[in-house]
């Protein structure tokens, strides 16, 4: 199962935090619209993201919910009929939630960097380090530590959860 480590925290000043990691980026930025709907499900997270009518991804994911460097394990399935997964998915699985945000998306080495505009939250920035094969939760933490510096993030700015437990608050 691939794996990741992640951070989230809130941004104070969206557009001086775009114009760091658009520096540091190795990458044009992409900007993506997202329509997440979360699952209610026995064990982690399941979530149904929609990227236009005709590009889905079904995510499941599991993760500890702390402000630090944390561990992440998902799984990815990609459709070009998001109607047809949204359809079984509600058939079978009672909805927990829906999170609608503009993704500004840098990549930094082996990072991903997200810079989120989430509707009835805010704006915040996602770290998430793609671990490779062999590489420690130990390792990818000290990369998001050294880009948080880099990007200016400051411990208090860290958030625990997913967006989804911020809106049920």
């Amino acid at each position: 199962m691939p794996r990741n480590v992640e951070i989230k925290a809130r941004v104070d000043d969206f557009e001086a935090l775009r114009a760091r990691a658009e520096a540091l980026s190795d990458t044009p930025v992409q900007i993506i619209e997202q329509l997440d709907t979360f699952y209610i499900t026995p064990r982690g997270r399941l979530k149904l993201r929609v990227l236009a009518p005709d590009r889905c991804e079904l995510i499941q994911y599991t993760r500890a919910d702390d402000s630090s460097a944390k561990t992440s394990a998902y799984e990815i399935v990609r459709s070009d009929d998001p109607a047809a997964f949204s359809r079984i998915l509600e058939s079978a699985l009672p909805i927990r939630g829906v999170v609608t945000k503009r993704r500004f998306l840098y990549l930094i080495g082996q990072t991903r960097v997200h810079l989120d505009e989430v509707e009835g939250l805010g704006t915040f920035m996602e770290l998430e380090v793609v671990l490779t094969k062999g590489q420690t939760t130990q390792y990818g933490a000290a990369i998001a530590e050294e880009l948080m510096a880099k990007l200016g993030i400051e411990e208090e700015d860290l958030i625990s959860g997913a967006y989804i437990d911020l809106l049920e608050q």
